[in-house]
């Protein structure tokens, strides 16, 4: 897959403010100093395309934008930052939830990890969310370019019996290095592709 074009939607605050659309959606999800939003502006080729801040939690809404006309990637709230309130955090909660349960437009969540670290409890809440929702997910481990090139693999090893998967099905991306895009994009071609064909067939 080749992304030639991508475009901010809108934002939604609440369940009720979700946009409506036919496309195929394609959620990203991540503790809220993950790198979301330097992963979809890799993805994008556009680095202004989501807001970036070195300050983490930054990302409170459901942020809608369009890739090629094709697909809608939904970049959620960031999860388990520590530096809000009880009722923000369960605000967020809500938001995602109440998205991951609802909308029926879900083909694949891009599930990211930072490739440094053991998952966190966080982390594992969400796999296992994912897992009770029956959700595709691709794993991502962000930051591949703050190890050296040499331990990224055995990391990978180290982090997949974590989430019981092989560390060939663990995705290593960095957007410092420009590493993992075309892996990653040939994926969700592969599952866009696929869910656009049993839809056609039914």
């Amino acid at each position: 897959m080749i992304i030639k074009k991508a475009s901010f939607i809108t934002s939604a605050a609440s369940g009720k403010d979700k946009i409506v659309s036919d496309l195929p959606q394609v959620a990203v999800v991540g503790k809220s100093n993950v790198g979301k939003s330097s992963f979809i502006n890799y993805l994008a080729n556009d680095s202004k395309l989501a807001r970036t801040s070195k300050l983490p939690g930054r990302t409170r809404l459901i942020n809608y934008f369009l890739f090629n006309d094709d697909f809608i990637l939904t970049d959620l709230p960031g999860y388990g930052f520590a530096k809000v309130s009880r009722d923000e955090k369960k605000k967020w909660s809500v938001l995602i939830e109440d998205y991951l349960n609802s909308e029926q437009n879900i083909k694949v969540v891009c599930f990211l990890i930072d490739i440094r670290h053991d998952p966190t409890e966080d982390d594992l809440i969400m796999f296992n969310y994912l897992f009770k929702c029956g959700l595709p997910f691709i794993l991502i481990a962000t930051k591949s370019d703050k190890l050296p090139k040499s331990k990224v693999k055995n990391q990978l090893r180290h982090l997949a019996p974590m989430f019981k998967l092989g560390y060939e099905n663990i995705f290593a991306v960095s957007s410092t290095d420009k590493k993992g895009k075309e892996e990653i994009l040939d994926k969700l071609e592969q599952i866009l592709s696929a869910n656009s064909y049993n839809n056609e067939g039914l």
